[in-house]
């Protein structure tokens, strides 16, 4: 089925009539796109049937912008867990809003989506280069963060109150749908206000984002946790390392960590399940033919061995099961039960990997995200964020990026990457 080109249209608030204060820059054109598909095979049905191709409108600033940066107050959120990379994208957005177009009145909404409740009481925080200049050089986010959701109306009243005409909601999924039902709420009161979302994610799980900030710092992190759990391993007979990555529903950060470590010997993510029989099976043919080995699981892998209870986090997710600590126990039985003392370290770098600061690359990203996100802010463009595809930044509609969950296909090439790497078999 072809995919309907209708579905990565960049809604607007209107034609943009004002010179950009911007000089000498690239500027990006109208008619500028990123190819949906980039493979000649998958192009070839849309040739055939004399349609256009899906294409992702390019980002980048605009020789004519909508709004008045003279006249233009902005806001910032940041939603849900930490992830490195959060400051790095405020102070990306506040330099390039401030320098380059001269907004003067910018502020940072404290603890995600309550500071724009009136009932916490959270004060906006003015944010100038003088406040943001340095935050790059430390994790976690200036502005604090929160999960769950907050009356809709009330949000939209509180950017209707202070005069915000253009708002940047840094967060992930969740955060998104909420910028995503704000955009709404907006319509229906015509009011011109942009939205623009920035995608933060640490498991890489975004539809239509190829990489989120944060990510491969995830990884780089997660090489510490692997490298001690090898180590562990290595010193004790019959040793085993198990370490707990990551990734409610993709197991991106697990896969790719694992391709970034040889000593890793089994990899479990969520989207490919597996028997605990097949698991024993496998550790004890590695035991006895190597006498050491490393796991990785991610977060989300092995739900199928847990009671569903039908508890949410208030972000709306599902409460998992700890498969560490399950496998842990588990593991441990296992090899009682038949006899066989093993040595069993169990690492959950988890937090430590989110609260670190971004490394070089990924400040990098970030800083190019914010800039983008202010570009497409000024030009008027709203219920998007700033993806990146192909090598190139584009524009997303909010709507397209959380129809569903970007997780790891199974037949696809990561996975037999993996596979590869690991030398794991079917652990069904």
């Amino acid at each position: 089925m072809l995919c309907d080109c209708k579905e990565f249209q960049i809604d607007s608030l209107g034609e943009c009539r004002i010179d950009t204060p911007i000089k000498n820059a690239r500027f990006a054109e109208e008619d500028d796109h990123v190819l949906y598909y980039y493979r000649p095979k998958d192009l070839k049905p849309y040739f055939d049937a004399n349609l256009p191709p899906p294409c992702f409108e390019l980002a980048g600033p605009r020789r004519k912008i909508y709004f008045d940066p003279s006249k233009l107050k902005c806001g910032i959120v940041t939603c849900g867990g930490l992830c490195p990379g959060i400051n790095d994208v405020i102070q990306a957005i506040v330099m390039e809003l401030y320098y380059h177009y001269g907004v003067r009145s910018i502020f940072g909404f404290r603890y995600g989506f309550e500071g724009l409740s009136p009932k916490y009481r959270h004060a906006p925080m003015e944010l100038t280069p003088d406040v943001v200049t340095d935050i790059y050089l430390q994790g976690g986010t200036i502005l604090g963060s929160s999960r769950g959701k907050q009356d809709v109306g009330e949000m939209v009243d509180t950017l209707e109150r202070m005069h915000i005409g253009l708002f940047f909601a840094i967060g992930g999924d969740g955060t998104l749908r909420g910028a995503h039902a704000m955009c709404e709420e907006i319509r229906k009161r015509h009011l011109k206000i942009a939205v623009v979302g920035i995608p933060k994610t640490i498991d890489n799980d975004i539809s239509y984002v190829q990489n989120s900030f944060g990510f491969v710092t995830a990884i780089s992190e997660a090489r510490t946790a692997i490298y001690t759990a090898h180590i562990e391993a290595l010193g004790a007979r019959n040793g085993i390392g198990l370490v707990k990555l990551m990734g409610r529903e993709s197991g991106f950060i697990a896969a790719y960590a694992t391709l970034a470590n040889a000593d890793v010997n089994i990899c479990l993510v969520p989207e490919v399940p597996f028997t605990l029989e097949g698991l024993m099976s496998e550790i004890e043919e590695r035991l006895e033919r190597r006498g050491h080995m490393v796991i990785v699981a991610a977060e989300g892998a092995g739900q199928e061995f847990f009671q569903t209870s039908g508890e949410t986090d208030p972000s709306g997710n599902p409460r998992l099961g700890d498969i560490g600590l399950f496998l842990k126990d588990r593991i441990n039985a296992h090899f009682r039960n038949i006899d066989k003392d093993i040595t069993l370290k169990y690492i959950d770098p988890s937090y430590t990997i989110r609260s670190v600061r971004a490394n070089p690359y990924d400040s990098y990203f970030c800083l190019t995200l914010g800039h983008q996100a202010a570009h497409a802010g000024l030009a008027g463009r709203t219920d998007m964020l700033v993806g990146y595809w192909n090598g190139q930044f584009t524009h997303v509609p909010i709507s397209l990026s959380v129809s569903a969950r970007k997780r790891i296909d199974p037949n696809g090439r990561l996975w037999n990457e993996v596979l590869a790497s690991t030398g794991q078999v079917d652990l069904f």
